[in-house]
């Protein structure tokens, strides 16, 4: 347990909720939802609590509700069961737990129903608690990423509260990069010495371990980065292969990072690679450059998107004019998803709300072949924390597609192309903070150039 002798989170957790205060007129009731068990009551998956909750509640309480009016906040949560503290050790009550967030007042839970009336709430994606929330607010509750009537209000209240982060957030989130930063470190030191890509997973979550923190997400540590979401470790590792590892550290309090390296096996990349190396960096250090409040989210993509083009054009491995190539999305066969997306307390923030976070009022998904995958398209401003990961990637069951392949057989060298088969994947990817006058890379601390990947690889 957190504690907070400070007063410093009670202070915080005060400030959202007179927040969201001002832009609702109905009570609130967040659920943080439950353990679910993993083969046997007993032994269950890792809990995590409900994101919308944690951001008022501030602690990873389980079984536990919060019920937020007029600025006030109430706890219900049950005293442990008797025979906890032999399994579990002593906890703290549910009286502290509710000094330790400021809480006004505490309620066991069986009092829930009590305070339930006209209430609005967001849905938890765990079953055992999405019922409760509908038999206890006696009503149909939409799931999360189709929120209806005052729960559709209290989302969009959420979200204008949650895109800008508050100095208890970023204090959290600046953590979360630290160490993420020291794991990809330790993961390029572990390299030259093993054997499989497990034993490279395990130098980097151990030391998001070591600082009592968890994965923000499913580590992706791979020889095969044309797999975006890749969780398979199995592979060895052969001199001549890329590795990418997009690992992230989650906090206590549930604040994420996400980032993304790609080195070589050996510590030296070949021609080839860091040819490919290199445009993916310009991609990515041109976003990052133009990055200011103000500036459409969209246009960052479409500017990777046209650098990535025009170096692909100069080695090339594309053919045509930079616009024509975007325009017909040519890029998209190596560059398929979106250059980047939100970041707080889930590494996709507020996505389990569908794109009622990342998409501005009015706008939807493109069906476009380039732009069907972007997670985030509305003004940035400052207070805004997003990710920049351009990539590029030979997938075979794009490059392979019969329909595409003839769609863009003009446009690509495939010859070319094939001159560079050990670039399966290569991502670069950073946390980047939008200030008052720009922006500012919160994951700095873990170098990009070629040569400095190089360096610590090798150990110089």
């Amino acid at each position: 347990m957190i504690n907070n002798h400070d007063g410093s989170l009670a202070t915080t957790l005060k400030q959202r909720r007179q927040k969201l205060a001002q832009l609702v007129d109905f009570p609130v009731i967040l659920w943080s939802g439950h353990p679910s068990p993993r083969n046997f009551r007993a032994n269950s998956f890792p809990f995590r609590a409900s994101s919308h909750f944690l951001y008022f509640a501030g602690l990873p309480l389980t079984n536990a509700v919060i019920g937020l009016n007029d600025g006030k906040l109430d706890l219900f949560m049950d005293k442990p069961a008797p025979g906890s503290a032999l399994w579990h050790g002593e906890t703290p009550s549910p009286e502290e737990i509710a000094e330790m967030i400021g809480a006004d007042r505490v309620f066991p839970l069986s009092e829930l129903q009590l305070h339930s009336q006209g209430a609005a709430t967001i849905a938890v994606q765990n079953p055992t608690t999405y019922s409760q929330q509908q038999e206890l607010l006696g009503r149909a509750v939409g799931a999360a990423d189709a929120p209806k009537g005052i729960d559709l209000d209290l989302a969009k209240a959420i979200i204008s509260l949650r895109l800008y982060h508050d100095e208890g957030a970023l204090s959290e989130l600046c953590q979360a990069a630290e160490v993420s930063i020291a794991a990809h470190k330790a993961g390029m030191a572990a390299t030259p010495k093993a054997k499989l890509e497990a034993e490279v997973r395990g130098a980097m979550e151990g030391v998001i371990i070591a600082h009592n923190m968890t994965r923000a997400y499913t580590s992706i540590v791979t020889v095969h980065g044309e797999v975006l979401h890749n969780g398979e470790y199995h592979h060895s590792l052969q001199p001549g292969e890329l590795l990418l590892a997009d690992v992230g550290a989650e906090t206590p309090m549930g604040w994420a990072a996400d980032i993304t390296r790609t080195w070589p096996v050996t510590g030296k990349f070949s021609p080839t690679q860091r040819d490919i190396y290199n445009v993916v960096k310009e991609a990515h250090d041109f976003c990052i450059e133009n990055l200011y409040p103000g500036v459409e989210y969209r246009e960052i993509h479409m500017t990777a998107a046209g650098v990535m083009a025009e170096g692909l054009i100069d080695l090339g491995i594309l053919r045509g004019d930079i616009s024509d190539l975007v325009a017909m999305d040519a890029h998209a066969l190596f560059f398929p998803h979106g250059v980047g997306h939100l970041l707080g307390l889930d590494v996709h923030d507020m996505e389990d709300l569908g794109d009622l976070a990342g998409y501005a009022p009015g706008r939807e998904r493109s069906d476009r072949f380039g732009l069907g995958f972007l997670r985030l398209d509305r003004p940035l401003e400052a207070g805004m924390l997003v990710t920049i990961e351009p990539g590029f990637y030979q997938v075979p069951g794009i490059l392979n597609d019969p329909e595409r392949r003839s769609t863009y057989k003009d446009m690509v060298d495939w010859d070319r192309l094939a001159q560079f088969d050990d670039v399966r994947g290569i991502r670069i990817e950073d946390d980047v903070l939008i200030t008052e006058t720009g922006a500012e890379v919160l994951t700095a601390g873990l170098p990009t150039d070629l040569e400095a990947v190089e360096d610590l690889v090798r150990g110089v």
